[in-house]
């Protein structure tokens, strides 16, 4: 009896859906406050590792409006006011900075957030270059990693910063604690 090529991809197919299921307490997550140099507020980003990928959601208020670039960096310190305690963006595999760049992106490049009129701005975005779990291109190495909103857009192109300003707010990225 001949077996399907279908079905022979089968446990193929039943292993890679593995990776997506959670632990049995529930998805890995992190979160970072986001706050301004004078150590206001301004949002809060939340991650959660679902299979190889981290989503990343960042909900901001009180900013100007405009695009303005956000990125991981590679240092879990935001000291103000220049927030430059936060490194330079996180890049485990030495890239050059943006997607637009042949020779990139740096692990921790993310699309720009968009501010409203109203000064609220949302971002959802999936990286499948970071992780929440442990290894070369994990956010909780030796330093930790920081979550950092620049003044301008990312042209996601130029290294090492994609022209995107100076730094406006920066958030540790932290574990939630236990039984949170």
């Amino acid at each position: 009896m001949s077996v399907s090529p279908w079905l022979a991809t089968l446990p193929l197919l039943v292993a890679g859906c593995a990776g997506l299921m959670t632990t049995p307490t529930g998805p890995v997550t992190a979160r970072a406050e986001m706050r301004n140099a004078t150590g206001e507020t301004h949002g809060i980003a939340q991650f959660t590792q679902i299979g190889r990928v981290v989503r990343i959601v960042v909900e901001l208020q009180g900013l100007p409006p405009g695009a303005k670039a956000v990125h991981i960096h590679e240092v879990g310190r935001c000291e103000p006011p220049g927030f430059t305690t936060a490194g330079n963006h996180f890049n485990p595999d030495s890239k050059q900075h943006g997607a637009l760049n042949p020779r990139g992106p740096h692990a921790g490049d993310l699309p720009n957030i968009t501010i409203e009129a109203d000064g609220t701005g949302r971002l959802e975005a999936a990286n499948e270059l970071v992780s929440l779990l442990t290894g070369r291109t994990s956010l909780f190495d030796a330093d930790g990693s920081a979550l950092v909103v620049h003044t301008a857009p990312d042209d996601f192109r130029t290294d090492p910063t994609g022209n995107a300003g100076p730094r406006l707010l920066c958030g540790v990225i932290v574990r939630p604690p236990a039984g949170a």
